[in-house]
């Protein structure tokens, strides 16, 4: 499926939904750059955490936002690229996914954020994460909020992380604090896509029709 024109699909939904092998997949089948946002976030915690910068000092995170590169580099589909380097393991390590939210929730971190995602998606991507349909890039050309059920999104989580314990309270304490900072509530015109019980191949042709239908885009 090649697009007619340089597309940008948002693609949000709760932690552990799918959202990346989805997004992935979409990315490969439409010839466009997959950029995955929350990696943008867990980057920024991984540096503050390794500076001892506080989650609290917004200030202190902006700064090193500000001294951080994003790119696409690879592919296809190009992804994500900081500081030059693919985004590697230590952006899923438990330190960083406990406070990626607090890092998350600072006005300033969110606006640069912003700023770095617009530019990464001005020549059409297929996109990730919070804020994309409804800050970002509020007249992308299809919105989609992936969802499952709890149960589900909680046994993915423990099968990414083989031996991991705690999984369905971190996965719960991920929900409410990523909800204070942005409620899970669709963007405007979002299709909601509830994969529970689906094979991501399902998925992935299920949002491939919503692009067709949404964009006018052919196979």
């Amino acid at each position: 499926m090649v697009p007619t024109r340089r597309l940008l699909v948002a693609i949000d939904g709760p932690a552990g939904s799918g959202k990346s092998t989805l997004a992935y997949g979409l990315a490969e089948a439409l010839s466009l750059p997959y950029v995955n946002t929350g990696l943008m976030y867990r980057a920024l915690t991984h540096r503050a955490l390794a500076a001892g910068v506080d989650t609290d000092d917004e200030p202190g995170l902006a700064t090193l936002l500000e001294e951080m590169d994003f790119g696409l580099d690879g592919g296809p589909p190009a992804t994500l690229s900081i500081d030059g380097g693919l985004p590697g393991d230590d952006l899923t390590a438990r330190d960083v996914e406990g406070a990626v939210s607090a890092v998350a929730r600072h006005p300033e971190v969110r606006r640069l954020m912003a700023d770095r995602q617009r530019e990464l998606g001005r020549h059409g991507a297929v996109m990730e994460g919070r804020d994309i349909g409804s800050v970002v890039f509020p007249d992308a050309d299809v919105k989609i909020f992936l969802d499952a059920s709890a149960e589900e999104r909680v046994g993915r989580r423990a099968a990414e992380r083989i031996g991991a314990k705690g999984v369905e309270r971190e996965l719960t304490a991920r929900d409410a604090l990523d909800s204070r900072t942005n409620p899970f509530v669709p963007a405007p015109e979002a299709v909601r896509i509830d994969n529970t019980g689906k094979a991501p191949e399902e998925t992935l042709q299920e949002a491939l029709r919503i692009v067709r239908a949404r964009a006018g885009v052919e196979p």
